[in-house]
């Protein structure tokens, strides 16, 4: 009920059509980088129980260890993933619901 209201009023106030493909395409862009970094959040995470219980990194030993460039973007790209999901901590529960539901 409530987001009926909260877009009728978003209607009412940007009423153009190009607000709204703008507000469609960010959403989708949005749903998107969330995917991709709980993806990489699952990568590392593994990687990491594989580290702590087996001695085993994963990711250096595809990419060529620790010190190969590869390993080290990939390693990167977790830690920026990881800086995206504590986004998800402050986004309200309606935007979360929305967006896991496509």
């Amino acid at each position: 009920m409530t987001e009926n209201i909260k877009n009728n009023i978003f209607l009412k106030e940007n009423n153009s059509p190009m607000n709204i493909e703008k507000m469609f395409i960010r959403n989708e862009v949005g749903k998107m980088l969330d995917k991709i970094a709980l993806a990489l959040m699952i990568i590392g995470g593994l990687n990491w129980g594989l580290v702590g219980i087996f001695q085993f990194d994963l990711v250096s030993w595809l990419f060529g260890g620790t010190d190969a460039m590869l390993s080290r973007a990939v390693y990167i790209l977790v830690a920026i993933s990881a800086l995206w999901c504590i986004t998800l901590l402050f986004r309200s529960d309606e935007r979360l619901v929305r967006a896991t539901d496509s």
